[in-house]
């Protein structure tokens, strides 16, 4: 017994640092699986892609405006199906018309996942929403590793397979008709504000860039929170520069018609 006790601390010793290198790289590989947020890059417009009717299509074809894109795979039970669950019942209360002011489409970074089973879950995630929704505002593509690989990297979105399954960040993208990113969404829940105010910032034209600078005056978006919030302390301002200013015209403009009669 005496013999065996010192064998075995001995052993422990010297497995110990294998252990803790074993640990140290598995660390290291779940901390490199993360967003590094390009925003203002373009997605490469000449992917090709498979839609849930297995037609190929390519991905400037379906970025014709401002876009939801979800790096998701559709096997996965936890939080790309949560992901989608969320999106589908937040989608009917914003404002934005599907398939006219916005699309969105879900992307599968899973090379070995069918049309098939894309169309399977279009279906789940139009029923979950209980609102009419047309076929056109969402996608569900899938594609080979080429042309998976080109768009998650142009995205700065890195994942790892384990596996059947994936470890991956939580995230989706909003870009403009161009194929820009405009701004990263992050975890499974999705606010109609912060849905609306990011879809009104991958918004082009005249009008759009005109509601953009007032969206971007009274709300900014909040890196560490990862959400839009109210900009109180500049708008109290304004109100208060407005006030003020209305007033002493008023005063002015009263004292001389005083003036005059």
């Amino acid at each position: 017994m005496t013999r065996i006790v010192p064998t075995a601390l001995l052993l422990a010793i010297l497995l110990c640092p294998c252990f803790a290198m074993a640990h140290s790289e598995e660390s290291a590989a779940t901390a490199a699986i993360a967003v590094d947020e390009r925003l203002g890059s373009k997605l490469p417009p000449n992917l090709v892609f498979r839609d849930e009717n297995g037609l190929q299509v390519r991905l400037a074809d379906l970025v014709n405006g401002p876009t939801i894109i979800l790096p998701v795979y559709y096997s996965c039970t936890n939080v790309c199906y949560n992901l989608q669950w969320s999106l589908a019942r937040s989608l009917p209360q914003i404002k934005s018309r599907p398939g006219v002011d916005y699309r969105v489409i879900s992307i599968s970074f899973d090379e070995n996942e069918t049309p098939q089973l894309a169309s399977k879950f279009k279906r789940v995630y139009l029923t979950a929403m209980k609102a009419p929704f047309p076929e056109n505002g969402w996608r569900f593509l899938t594609g080979d590793a080429a042309n998976i690989r080109q768009l998650t990297e142009a995205a700065g979105y890195s994942f790892q397979r384990r596996g059947q399954d994936f470890i991956h960040p939580v995230a989706s993208l909003i870009v403009s008709a161009d194929g820009t990113i405009v701004r990263y969404l992050y975890g499974t829940t999705f606010l109609p504000k912060d849905l609306a105010l990011a879809l009104i910032e991958a918004r082009d034209g005249t009008s759009g860039a005109t509601i953009r600078k007032m969206v971007e005056y009274c709300f900014s978006f909040d890196p560490e929170r990862k959400t839009y919030v109210f900009n109180l302390l500049r708008v109290s301002a304004t109100v208060v520069i407005l006030c003020s200013g209305g007033f002493l015209a008023f005063l002015v403009w009263g004292g001389k018609r005083r003036g005059i009669k």
